[in-house]
């Protein structure tokens, strides 16, 4: 085998126009929908569950100490429960507005597809 013939052509490939093709248009319009909802939920889940992390530190007195630590903790862990809970709605929804705003797109390049084949 020739490596300095594969090498060549592997870096001729990067340099080369690529071709875009439906089912990378579709896949872009899927994950187009899709991230904004996926990044929120991630970025709100993590911050709710330290929200609630701090409220438990406060409360169990690793950060602090007395009553009105406590009671601040408690505060403090209901509103990380609070966001918690609330994450998976907020995320379908944010999900149902960018299917809604790219669907008509995806199932006509679908529908493209499916047809050439």
């Amino acid at each position: 085998m020739n490596t300095d013939k594969i090498y060549a052509e592997q870096i001729a490939n990067e340099y080369s126009k690529k071709e875009t093709t439906k089912v990378k248009q579709l896949k872009k319009l899927d994950a187009k929908a899709k991230t904004p909802a996926n990044i929120f939920a991630y970025s709100f889940g993590i911050l709710s569950a330290l929200i609630l992390g701090t409220g438990m530190c406060l409360c169990m007195n690793v950060i602090g100490s007395g009553t009105v630590m406590f009671i601040i903790g408690i505060i403090v862990g209901i509103i990380g429960i609070i966001g918690c809970s609330v994450n998976y709605p907020i995320y379908k929804k944010l999900l149902q507005n960018g299917k809604n705003k790219y669907g008509s797109d995806i199932l006509r390049l679908a529908k493209e597809i499916s047809e050439e084949e």
